[in-house]
């Protein structure tokens, strides 16, 4: 396939799931939650915990606060509903961290161009951000980033909820990746599987490049991209862009 891609590109951002990493996502989040509740069971019951943190996640994906960071935010609802002090909720989250995100590590692995694209942008000089949705904590995201062997990597910027304010589609929370990375829209790309989540990027002026190997597609918005194609696709854009300097 014959490209013409822009010329003035310093930057990509990166969606994480089905994008760089061929996880088993329903698998990936059926064993965190039950993890999790493992580690609460002495304090509430599992199927409770479970439904309230199903259930602070989703409001998360809506929220948005100057104030606080999605960490804040997401740990005050819980503690709220089940009535546990956050001191002790981070306590027993990081145990959590540290002793059982390993058991889901056979869950995820790279995609086989996965490694060959990052390796690309650095090559070319170009500020790489891991724009996941920030509903995650750094630990869980590096976990998984470890598992699929893409953790050596000096990405510019990597989201996750202690970092962010708000979730992908909000503009917002590509304009924040932006500001992390110095640059502004039109020298930025986009690269993401979901339609829904990754796509909206051209709402902060960023043009996408859409992903279709394991593609999301919500309500046939695929036309909406840029760029479209597979990781051998991506690859070949990638490799085709302009090298930068180094600063």
């Amino acid at each position: 396939m014959d490209f013409y891609p822009p010329e003035n590109i310093h930057g990509i951002l990166f969606d994480l799931d089905g994008t760089l990493l061929d996880i088993e996502m329903k698998a990936y989040i059926d064993g965190y939650i039950e993890g999790l509740a493992r580690c609460f069971e002495d304090l509430t019951d599992p199927m409770v915990f479970a439904e309230v943190l199903i259930s602070s996640a989703y409001a998360l994906l809506n929220a948005r606060s100057d104030q606080m960071t999605n960490e804040q935010l997401f740990l005050s609802m819980i503690a709220r509903q089940l009535g546990i002090g956050i001191p002790q909720l981070r306590k027993r989250l990081q145990r959590f961290y540290r002793e059982g995100l390993a058991a889901l590590s056979h869950l995820v692995k790279p995609f086989p161009e996965s490694r060959a694209i990052v390796q690309s942008c650095f090559d070319r000089g170009l500020k790489v951000a891991l724009a996941t949705n920030p509903v995650f904590p750094r630990p869980a995201i590096k976990a998984r980033l470890r598992a699929a062997g893409l953790d050596d990597f000096a990405y510019h910027h990597i989201s996750s909820y202690e970092n962010s304010h708000c979730c992908k589609p909000h503009p917002e929370f590509f304009r924040d990746v932006l500001h992390r990375l110095s640059l502004p829209a039109a020298q930025v790309l986009m690269v993401g599987n979901d339609t829904a989540y990754d796509l909206p990027a051209s709402r902060a002026g960023i043009p996408t490049f859409l992903v279709d190997t394991c593609l999301i597609d919500h309500d046939q918005r695929a036309a909406q991209a840029t760029w479209r194609g597979g990781h051998d696709v991506l690859l070949q854009f990638i490799k085709s862009l302009q090298k930068r300097r180094n600063d």
